[in-house]
């Protein structure tokens, strides 16, 4: 029998069994497909553009944070 590892980006791989993670994603997937029938086509296609400008900001957000930090570097150096 081999000795499972578990991977640094899935660090609860090994507290169920791939059966259940099968499961869980075949639930899932019939999920999204009998909500996808409750709303109308546009609904996902605005969903979808609304998650996409919720990253751009964040994007926003998180570059503004490393310029900052770039110009605090830079005038620690000068000091």
């Amino acid at each position: 029998m081999t000795e499972q590892t578990t991977r640094p980006d899935k660090p609860f791989d090994n507290w169920f069994p791939e059966e259940a993670r099968e499961h869980v994603r075949a639930a899932h997937q019939e999920l999204h497909k009998s909500l996808e029938g409750l709303f109308p086509p546009e609904f996902a296609e605005h969903r979808r553009k609304a998650h996409k400008e919720m990253l751009l900001a964040w994007r926003s957000v998180i570059d503004t944070a490393l310029a900052r930090m770039k110009e605090d570097e830079k005038r620690t150096k000068k000091s």
